[in-house]
């Protein structure tokens, strides 16, 4: 009997766990929540997952869509045309009801590329202080993109996300280029905006890019692509980089005598034997050679009572590699590599009147360590600054070799694609900011090929036709140099302008809002402003000036070169002085030498005296083109360009 009604049991919990609805839960994927913004005039699609063959409704704007989800649970409803407003509310049925609220249906962009367009606006929070402060607009979102890879296949969701209103404290960490870009729109249009940061520093484009658009154009992209499905390959290398970065960084703690001892950040330590150098500038110009490893520097300054017992700041430029600050004794901040400025608070206590020790820790992992040159190095309480430049002692920590580099998995062919890019394409847009190259700038030429492939593969992927796609150039970077020289950098330049031969697309140029001693100028507002220039001109059929004046074609009159342009708006100018300057001329022997030049209404003359016969010219053809000042009278600046192909 027992026996029996066990078996009834049995099959009555068989069916129920059969046929109880465990995964009829309508879920959503994290785009469609509270907040986000839908793009209008075009059919928008909502999407999720339920039970297979559960009937799934959405209520929107008094109307109600069905949907009946396939035999994988897949489902989607596509809501007609909507028109630009808001807030509204959305149910969506199923087994279960979700409500989303505060929904604003506006222009919805991708803001997507490296660290330049990473870089949030709190990492320059003093430049924008008054910017971040009334940054407060519900009109304006951002739903950032966690930073992660995948090699197996394209993913259909992200593990977190949601959408943010734009307010100081939201805004702190939004992206500064699309935070501009949006804030610039919105005060054009007053449409709501919604901006998706897709955004990883150091990715190289490739990165970006579908497998299957990789596979002809690219096969080695592919074949590297493939090679990493192997996750046990991935933990391996990962594990390596890991136990040889560990293992570096032990050793360096092992050895360095800083801390062996009375630790040379204590006030009281005797730095009779240490040498001097003067600070900014690189160690390895000094008696300690190019040395990897540790170095300590210390100086002792005088504080002004004024500043004493107040909180202050140190700002420090950047060093090369990791740094660790102490002042008085006591540690005030820490950096663990070369790009980030340094900007650290010291307590209301620390600073005293009178004679304070600054003891700085800088560990160089290969190559040049020390201080970036033309950068500012003071303490600064308020208006007043105590200047850290000058000479400052110095002594060798620890020698190391130099630390092997690591293998960035997470930059390899296809992988930010599959986990950044592929759980985005359901989800409408208006266009996308494209603000990457400069970690493909060892390939150049190869850029052209490849960024005209991530834009033909990302249009076919969403299936919205060719979207307005904007494109920032790079800005000027690296030391100028005295003579005319190829460069890596004005390669990719120019990649990046041949693909405006793409349908819909648009460049800005920035080589002079750049600084050449850092690779993340802070100049992100003028970015913004003139990508939505563009989006005004590509995305909305305004008529306004948009781009700087194009290189277009040349003429050779007698021992001149005459160049004329497109995009001159309403004429050419000098910015500054009375030359447009940084231009090359070369003659038979294709060795370029500097130029003068003069604006003669809608064009650019160009000569040297010492070549009778010229065949080429170039503009702006460097890493950092100093002078270069050609300009239309709309403010924008013309692209570099070159008239040869050698």
């Amino acid at each position: 009997m027992c026996t029996k009604i066990m078996r009834k049991v049995f099959f009555v919990v068989v069916l129920l766990l059969t046929f109880s609805p465990v995964n009829a839960i309508v879920h959503l994927p994290k785009l469609v929540s509270n907040g986000m913004v839908l793009q209008r005039d075009i059919n928008v699609k909502i999407w999720g997952w339920a039970d297979p063959k559960e009937k799934v409704t959405v209520k929107f704007l008094g109307a109600t869509y069905s949907s009946l989800a396939d035999d994988k649970g897949n489902w989607s409803v596509q809501l007609p045309h909507l028109k630009a407003g808001g807030p509204f509310s959305m149910i969506i049925q199923g087994t279960n009801t979700i409500q989303l609220s505060n929904i604003l249906i506006g222009d919805v962009w991708l803001c997507a590329g490296q660290s330049n367009m990473e870089h949030t606006m709190g990492s320059f929070n003093w430049i924008y202080p008054d910017v971040i402060a009334n940054s407060t607009n519900p009109n304006i979102r951002e739903f950032h993109v966690p930073e992660t890879y995948n090699f197996m296949v394209p993913q259909k969701d992200f593990k977190s996300g949601s959408w943010e209103e734009a307010n100081p404290k939201n805004v702190y960490n939004w992206s500064a280029v699309a935070y501009f870009f949006g804030k610039y729109l919105y005060a054009k249009y007053k449409i709501p905006i919604g901006l998706i940061n897709s955004s990883l520093g150091g990715s190289p484009a490739e990165a970006w890019i579908s497998a299957d658009a990789l596979k002809n154009p690219f096969p080695a992209y592919f074949a590297e692509a493939q090679k990493f499905k192997n996750n046990t390959l991935i933990r391996e290398i990962e594990q390596k980089d890991f136990q040889q970065s560990k293992a570096w960084y032990t050793l360096l703690q092992q050895k360095d005598e800083g801390y062996k001892g009375i630790s040379w950040y204590s006030p009281s330590l005797n730095t009779a034997k240490w040498d001097t150098m003067t600070i900014p500038g690189y160690w390895a110009h000094t008696a300690l050679g190019m040395v990897n490893g540790s170095v300590w520097f210390r100086k002792t300054v005088d504080i002004p009572a004024s500043m004493a017992g107040k909180p202050a700041k140190i700002i420090l430029g950047r060093m090369v590699d990791a740094d660790s600050v102490f002042i008085n004794g006591e540690f005030v901040g820490t950096t663990g590599y070369q790009y980030p400025r340094r900007r650290y608070a010291i307590p209301a206590h620390l600073l005293k009147a009178g004679t304070n020790v600054i003891v700085i820790r800088i560990i160089s992992n290969v190559g040049e360590g020390g201080f970036v040159p033309d950068k500012q190095y003071a303490i600064v309480e308020g208006d007043t600054a105590v200047n850290l430049e000058g000479a400052w002692q110095y002594h060798l920590g620890a020698a190391m070799p130099p630390l092997m580099g690591q293998t960035f998995i997470r930059w390899k062919p296809v992988g930010l694609f599959n986990a950044m890019i592929a759980p985005l394409l359901p989800y409408r847009i208006k266009g996308a900011v494209w603000y990457q190259g400069e970690s493909n700038t060892d390939r150049p030429v190869e850029y052209r090929k490849l960024l005209s492939t991530l834009i033909y593969d990302w249009r076919a992927k969403w299936d919205e036709g060719n979207f307005p796609f904007l494109i920032v150039q790079l800005p000027n970077f690296m030391a100028p140099k005295k003579e005319p020289s190829n460069s890596n950098w004005a390669m990719l330049r120019e990649s990046q302008l041949k693909t405006l031969s793409v349908p819909n697309t648009a460049l800005v140029v920035t080589i002079d809002i750049g600084e050449w001693n850092d690779i993340h100028p802070v100049d992100k507002m003028d970015v913004g402003k003139r990508l939505s220039l563009a989006a005004e001109k590509i995305a909305y059929g305004d008529h306004v000036s948009y781009s700087g004046p194009i290189y277009k074609s040349m003429k050779i009159e007698d021992d001149k070169v005459v160049l004329s342009f497109t995009d001159t708006g309403t004429g050419l100018m000098v910015k500054e002085g009375t030359e447009p300057g940084c231009f090359a001329i070369a003659g038979q022997d294709h060795r370029f030498v500097w130029a003068k030049a003069k604006i003669e209404g809608d064009k650019v003359v160009v000569w040297n005296e010492a070549i009778q016969h010229p065949i080429a010219v170039r503009y702006a053809w460097a890493d950092d083109p100093v002078g270069a000042k050609l300009f239309n009278k709309e403010g924008l600046p013309a692209s570099p360009f070159r008239t040869d192909d050698w």
